[in-house]
C-alpha cells in the first residue's frame, strides 16, 4: 500500500495521472483494447487540432491515422516525463508540420511567421473565447445549425494567421493547455509562447473585427475551460 502511494505521488508530481499510467502500461503490453480506448478518447481532439494546423484540412484524416500508428510504434519510449495528452499533441503537431513542409514543397506555397502584427497591450485581460464558438457542447441539430456560420467564419479567420501563432492560439484558447504545457509541446520557452499568443490574438481579433464576428468570438472571460475541450467534428 505504501509503495502504491509513493508511485501515485510520483506520477502526480511529473504530470501523468494514475489512469494514464495504467493505460500506458496496457499499451506497452500490446493490448488492442487499450489502443482502442486511446483512439476513442483522443481521435476527435487530435483530428480537430491537425485539421486546423494543415494547409489542406482534407489531409487531416490521413495524418491523424499516421499519428496513432506512430504512437503505437513509439509508446515504449514514453516514460511519463509529461502527461500522455501533452505527448500525443506533440506527436500530432510534429506530423502536421511534416505535412505542411511536404505541401509547401509540392504546392510552391510559403508560410511565414514574420508578418508584423500590432501587439495587443491588453491581451492578457481580453482573452479570445474561441472554445465557446468552436466547442460542441450540445447535441441539438438546431443549435449546431445556428452556430455553423459563425464557427465556419472563425475557423476561416484562424487559417489566415501565421501557423506558429495559430498553433499557440489553438492550444491555449481551444484546447486549454497551460503556458508551461504549450512550451513543452512546442519545445520553446515561456516567453515565446506568450509572445506568439499575444500576436496571434491580435491578428485574429483584427480579422474578426473586419468580418463582423467579434461579438461571438471574443469575450472578457478567461481562456478555454476544462469543460470546453471537446472539439466540434469538422
Amino acid at each position: 500500500m505504501q509503495a502504491g502511494t509513493i508511485v501515485g505521488n510520483l506520477v502526480s508530481a511529473i504530470g501523468i495521472t494514475t489512469e494514464d499510467v495504467a493505460l500506458v502500461a496496457d499499451l506497452k503490453a500490446g493490448s488492442e483494447e487499450a489502443f482502442a480506448v486511446l483512439i476513442a478518447q483522443y481521435h476527435q481532439p487530435l483530428y480537430s487540432l491537425i485539421a486546423r494546423s494543415l494547409n489542406d484540412p482534407a489531409d487531416a484524416a490521413d495524418i491523424t491515422q499516421e499519428v496513432f500508428i506512430k504512437v503505437f510504434r513509439s509508446i515504449r519510449g514514453f516514460h511519463g516525463g509529461s502527461s500522455l495528452r501533452t505527448w500525443l499533441y506533440r506527436i500530432a503537431l510534429h506530423e502536421a508540420s511534416n505535412q505542411r513542409r511536404w505541401w509547401s514543397r509540392h504546392k510552391k506555397q510559403e508560410i511565414t511567421i514574420d508578418s508584423s502584427f500590432e501587439a495587443d497591450s491588453d491581451a492578457e485581460n481580453n482573452h479570445l473565447s474561441l472554445a465557446a464558438t468552436l466547442a460542441d457542447r450540445s447535441d441539438s441539430p438546431f443549435d449546431h445549425a445556428a452556430q455553423a456560420e459563425t464557427r465556419e467564419r472563425v475557423e476561416a479567420a484562424l487559417r489566415q494567421i501565421p501557423e506558429a501563432f495559430r498553433t499557440v492560439v489553438i492550444l491555449r484558447e481551444i484546447e486549454g493547455f497551460t503556458y508551461e504545457e504549450i512550451a513543452e509541446i512546442l519545445n520553446v520557452n515561456l516567453g515565446t509562447v506568450k509572445s506568439r499568443l499575444t500576436r496571434g490574438r491580435s491578428a485574429l481579433r483584427i480579422i474578426l473585427n473586419a468580418d463582423g464576428v467579434v461579438a461571438a468570438a471574443i469575450s472578457e472571460s478567461s481562456p478555454a475551460s476544462q469543460e470546453s475541450k471537446q472539439m466540434v467534428t469538422r
